[in-house]
This record gives structure tokens, sequence and C-alpha cells, in this order.
């Protein structure tokens, strides 16, 4: 999904840009307040002027007062605003105007009105004075200073945005290094993991993730590398034998029993291709998160006693008793339990010393049942136990029918308990061989 136009489509613009707008906010909001305290300065500044020449227009007035008549007055007024074009006063009584000073042209007055007590030989009356004092320069001065906030608003921010911009650009040059390291990986070069001690400590914990992401994705391109040489390998001796045995039979004229025993052969070899790609595209399904057809509560005992059955031939042939020991109700498929029974249960019966007992012991806790199967035999060397549920891993190939089997059984059994989120194990010390899996509750 595209991004709407008119926003940034990077870290490098998205940061600009927020520098930018925090330092306008910012240097709008001190400028701002530079001019009202300085604006409310000249106006205390104006106040205090005003009070200070209403108190001498009034010591005038009482001066006057003893003089005795209004020409007197006048001319004590004219003397004083003679000098003072900042001031401008007007005294008028009963409507009638007694003074009235000439103001500067083109000023700003402040007024203010005040009634001041005037006697004149045995009549007393009150003057209605207005007094004001000239703000031009004050409003000018204010003009002035906000053009230049207003200019340092604007050069302020222009300045701060452009370093502001310099500086992302080179705090990102690690995350540009960054992608130009991980762009010149590849499957074959990841033993070469990125040192993350030559970037910034913020990205370190990013370069160990992608490190150990690395790690695993070599270990399947390794594994997937064997993958195909272990399934060329198993499914060229099936296919060899075919050829082969197609072959010898065609060079010459056969009856029809020995064309059936090649038949027969060639079905056995058939048969055995089709077990591969079965269990082959069974872990694949289980890899890819196919979930389980069913599930039901089962008694895993039960399960396991199916399992016995089955085998019931083999193991009297090879004079073998199988046992289960304990039980437990589970909510599982069904199908696929009995499928990895099957699997340990066979690799049990091929390597357990006879007139054994092999046992399916069923154990369960607070979260999770465990089934394991346990027979008597040689042991395991120790260094093949952590391979054992490896695709087409076999530990006894140079045992008895080793070749009849393709190394899968517990590579499923691995997928079977992972589907019911649990998983595998297995131990072999003292004679005897414990392999198995747990189920999640």
């Amino acid at each position: 999904m595209s991004q709407p136009p008119g926003r940034p489509h990077s870290i490098q613009s998205r940061l600009s840009l927020w520098i930018a707008a925090q330092t306008l906010f910012g240097l709008s909001v001190i400028c701002l307040a530079i001019y009202l305290v300085t604006a409310w300065n000249f106006g205390q500044k104006q106040e205090e002027e005003l009070d200070h020449k209403a108190v001498l227009v009034q010591h005038l007035l009482k001066e006057a007062e003893k003089g005795g008549d209004l020409p007197f007055l006048r001319h004590k007024l004219d003397d004083f605003f003679s000098m003072q074009d900042d001031v401008t006063l007007s005294i008028s009584h009963a409507g009638q105007t007694l003074f009235q000073s000439t103001p500067a042209v083109g000023g700003r007055w402040m007024l203010r009105d005040i009634e001041v007590p005037w006697t004149q030989g045995a009549t007393s009356t009150q003057l209605s004075v207005q007094i004001g004092v000239n703000t031009a320069q004050e409003a000018r001065l204010l003009r002035r200073l906000a053009w230049t906030l207003l200019g340092a608003v604007v050069l302020g921010t222009a300045l701060v945005s452009f370093t502001g911009m310099w500086l992302v650009r080179r705090g990102l040059r690690p995350l540009k290094r960054l992608a130009e390291s991980t762009a010149a990986m590849a499957p074959d070069k990841a033993n070469r993991p990125i040192d993350a001690m030559d970037f910034a400590e913020e990205l370190r914990p990013w370069i160990t993730q992608f490190n150990a992401l690395l790690l695993r994705v070599q270990r399947a391109y390794v594994q997937l590398e064997s993958f195909n040489a272990d399934v060329a390998h198993e499914l060229r001796t099936p296919l060899a034998n075919l050829i082969g045995s197609t072959e010898l039979a065609l060079t010459r004229q056969r009856s029809n029993e020995e064309l059936q025993a090649v038949l027969a052969s060639n079905l056995e070899e058939v048969g055995r291709l089709s077990g591969i790609v079965t269990d082959m595209l069974f872990l694949s399904q289980a890899e890819r998160g196919t979930p389980m057809r069913t599930r039901a509560s089962t008694s895993l005992a039960v399960q396991a006693a199916d399992v016995i059955d089955f085998y019931d031939a083999m193991l009297e042939e090879a004079g073998l008793r199988a046992e289960v020991a304990g039980d437990a109700m589970a909510n599982v498929d069904a199908a696929l339990i009995r499928r990895a029974l099957f699997n340990l249960l066979g690799n049990a019966i091929r390597f357990a010393t006879p007139a054994s007992v092999i046992r399916i012991e069923i154990a369960q806790d607070s979260e999770e049942f465990n089934i394991a199967v346990v027979n008597r035999g040689e042991p395991i060397d120790p260094a093949a136990l952590p391979r054992l549920f490896e695709r087409f891993y076999r530990a006894a190939q140079a045992r008895d029918g080793s070749t009849r089997h393709h190394g899968l059984g517990l590579s499923i059994v691995e997928a079977i308990a992972r589907m019911h989120g649990g998983r595998v194990f297995a131990a072999s010390q003292g004679g005897e061989t414990r392999i198995g899996f747990t189920l999640q509750r």
C-alpha cells in the first residue's frame, strides 16, 4: 500500500521535518514571550509617565489657584507645555474648554481623565482634566522588535533545519553502511557474520538478531544441500535396482516364473520409492504447519496396544515380547500417535536383544504427556543421539536390514510430536535405549 501524497517517505525526511517543526514552535514561543514582556514593560512605563504628568498638572493647578485667576493658569501651562511636545493636556469646565495644548502631529496618545478641585475666590468647583502621553516612539520600537523577532524565527528555523538535516544524514550513515553489509551477504557466506562492535550501540541488538537469523539460514541452507544429496542417494538405489533387474530380464527370453520374480522384485523397489515419497510429503506438510486432521480424547495405552497387536508376528519371530506401562487420556490425533508408535516400536524390534521385553511407557505431569519405547540392546553412540531425528540419518548403517529402511522414521516421530506441541528425546546407557516424545496437554 502506497503512502498518502505529501507525507515524508524516509526516516531522514521525518526527522528533519520534526526538528524544523520543533525549532519553529520553540523560537515562536520564545520570541512571542519576548515581545509580550517588552510590550508590557512599555505599557508600565507609559502608565508611570502618565501618573507623573498627572501629579505635575495637579501641582501646577494648585499654584495657579493661589494666583487667583484663569489667565495666570493659562500662562503657567503655556510655559510648561512649550517644552513638552510629548504630552497633551485639555482642561474644561461646564463644557467650556479652558485650556488646550497643541499635540505633536502624527502622535499616538494614551489618555487619562481626572477631576481636579478648583477654588476661585469663595467659589469651589471641579475642573475636568484630560492628560495624555505620546506612545508613538514605543509603538515604533515594538514594530521593529516584532519584525526583528520574526526574522530571528525564520532565520533560526532555517539554520537549525539545515543543520539538523546534515546531522540526521550523518547519523543515518551507519544504517546505510549496515544495508551495504547485509546486501553483500549470501547463503554461502553466512559463516561470516557482521561485527556488531563496528556499529553504534543502538544498532547492535538488530545486528545480533540478524546474525542469529543468518546462522539459521546457513543451517537451513546446509540442511537443504544435505537433504538433496540424501534424497538423490536414497532414490538412486531403488531406481538402479529397477533398471538393473529390468535390463537383466530383457537380455534373453524368460519364463513366466522368472518374469514374475522380476516383477515382484520391481514391485518391492517401487514400494520402497513410494514409501520415501509418502514420508517426504508428510514431513513437508508438517513443516508448513499443516494442522492435524482430527483431534479427540483417546487412551494412549489403547493406541499402544493396537500397535503391539500389529507387530505381534514380528515380535514372535524375533523372540521378543512387548508390554504397555501406564495410561493417560489425551486430546490427540490417534492416527498420528499410532504412526509415531509404529516407527518407534519397529526400530526397537530391529535392535532389541532377543528374548528381551520392549516396554511402551506412558506417563503424564501437569504440562505434558510422555511416551517412550524402551528396549534392551547394543547402546547407541552418544555422539549419534542428537542426530537420530535428522532425515535419512541411520546410526547403524552396517546392521542387518538397514538398507530396507530409508531413515525417515524418527524424523516423522519428531514432526508428529511438534504438531502436538511436544518434543522428542533419546537416551542410551547401561544397555538400555529409550526413545520417545512428549505431547502438550
